[in-house]
């Protein structure tokens, strides 16, 4: 027949869109076609296809060959169409029976001798195509990624002989399911290196046990960043759908397989762009706050972050995604992270000691690189001092493990699970009340702190969710004022210059 169809996949963000690869020979000049939206990597895959037909000895048909790729108003990117492609000019030239393209999808880069080449984006096209039922021959490269999806029925190849070995029945491709890691292992690193700061230990749980954002504010030196990296340590382990979404992310990054439970820890350099932060590029790709979903983003030198790029975090913190536009289509990244920040209370770091020489309108200037929206938006914010010489010297027993810390998180994400479905930190304005409620007295509190701390109706919503979480650490059925004293104390301003 001179019309023959294969099944695949584009990638758009981390959805993997059904392609048709729609091959036709006609008569006329020698010409080879590709028609359907394709950019630059597509429109060369002609070239890769007739060297790998050639050398793997197949006929290259001398006819005109229109290819096209449809839905046509699906952009299509990347070398992935290459084997789709060489087996739709061999079904419609009659060099394969193109009955037993069906039931199968094809994705992957032709080398020129025919071998075949890893992609990136393997894995949500392999969690797309067994939803749709069908079984998906992919590069043996690619397996590892691919595994992830384990309801999938994957055919490994490593050339495209073995691909038409197969569909002609000579020697069929055997399924490959490795076995997967269930968990995400210990950390390396544990709050029992933490000497002292109880009081910054304490706000890591409740940030760990609610999802709650955390900033860590004081001089150079007193552990911010080494509480900060301990944060993972005490966090749930991701569940199947997050840790499948976030592996995905990874995947569609180009930045390989990640079959861990473990959630994950980026930390991106103050020097970072917009779009390195939060995904971009005339093809988008996830930025850091993507490849933290579920996780913890780390923002060290808060202030010395340029003010723009900041202020794009204000919309991911309250949606949980990020939205990019193009000309060409827009692509969602999803984006709920637990951010963790970290700054010094002025420009050489020893504001308040003998040390500090910044004048006061220095401090403010440093201060105000943080906008009030910005601050508005994380939970906990909490001054971590130095230690005195002798605690810090002293010889003491290790202090208390992630362990016992991450267990106490785990009872308290439960009892949230169980009452909502989600995080405290998650909550909609709508939730609060009905998942958060307040009697007579604790309301009346409240009031009056809101009024004379200045508190928005933001602030005062996330104060009323740490205390929930305070409760829920305390196994407390009810909030109660303690808790709320306890969360308005994380609010308190720092001192007046």
């Amino acid at each position: 027949m001179s019309l023959a169809v294969v099944a695949t996949r584009a990638k758009r963000g981390i959805e993997a869109p059904p392609v048709a690869v729609e091959v036709h020979l006609s008569n006329g000049l020698p010409a080879l076609n590709i028609v359907g939206l394709p950019e630059t990597a597509v429109r060369e895959s002609k070239d890769r296809v007739r060297s790998a037909l050639l050398t793997a000895r197949f006929e290259f048909p001398n006819r005109r060959i229109t290819i096209n790729l449809a839905p046509a108003d699906v952009p299509k990117e990347g070398s992935r169409f290459d084997l789709p492609i060489a087996l739709g000019i061999l079904a419609a030239s009659g060099q394969l029976p193109a009955e037993a393209l069906s039931g199968h999808e094809f994705v992957g880069e032709l080398a020129l001798d025919g071998s075949l080449r890893p992609v990136d984006g393997i894995l949500p096209t392999a969690l797309a195509c067994a939803a749709a039922g069908r079984r998906l021959v992919l590069p043996a490269a690619s397996l590892a990624e691919a595994a992830l999806a384990d309801e999938a029925e994957l055919l490994p190849a490593d050339h495209l002989l073995q691909v038409c070995a197969h569909l002609a029945g000579s020697a069929p491709l055997v399924p490959a399911r490795p076995a997967l890691p269930e968990t995400g292992g210990a950390s390396a690193h544990d709050l029992a290196d933490v000497v002292g700061q109880q009081r910054a230990r304490r706000a890591l749980e409740i940030a760990a046990a609610g999802a709650h954002n955390l900033l860590l504010s004081g001089p150079p030196g007193t552990g911010k960043t080494m509480l900060a990296e301990r944060i993972p340590s005490i966090l749930p382990p991701l569940d199947r759908a997050t840790a499948r979404t976030v592996a995905s992310i990874y995947s569609v990054a180009g930045l390989g397989p990640r079959p861990t439970t473990a959630p994950p820890f980026r930390a991106p350099h103050h020097s970072a762009s917009a779009v390195a932060l939060v995904g971009g590029g005339s093809q988008p790709l996830p930025g850091e706050i993507s490849l933290a979903h579920g996780g913890v983003l780390f923002l060290d030198e808060l202030p010395e972050f340029p003010r723009q790029v900041l202020e794009v975090l204000r919309e991911p913190l309250e949606s949980g995604e990020i939205r990019i536009s193009r000309a060409r289509g827009r692509v969602r990244y999803p984006a709920r992270f637990l951010l963790v920040a970290a700054m010094n209370p002025c420009p050489c770091g020893h504001w308040g000691s003998d040390r500090c020489r910044c004048t006061p309108d220095a401090v403010r200037r440093y201060r105000a690189r943080i906008s009030g929206p910005l601050l508005d938006r994380i939970d906990l914010q909490v001054e971590v001092q130095p230690l005195p010489g002798d605690e810090l010297l002293a010889s003491r027993s290790p202090g208390e493990p992630s362990a016992a810390v991450r267990a106490r998180v785990l009872a308290a994400r439960e009892r949230q699970l169980a009452r909502q479905d989600r995080p405290n930190g998650w909550l909609a304005a709508a939730e609060v009340e009905r998942h958060c409620p307040l009697r007579p007295a604790e309301r009346r509190y409240l009031a009056t702190a809101v009024d004379r701390l200045g508190l928005s109706a933001r602030a005062c919503h996330r104060v009323i969710k740490v205390a929930r979480t305070i409760a829920d650490l305390a196994g407390a059925a009810q909030i109660e004022r303690p808790h709320l004293a306890e969360a308005l104390s994380y609010r308190l301003p720092p001192a007046a210059v």
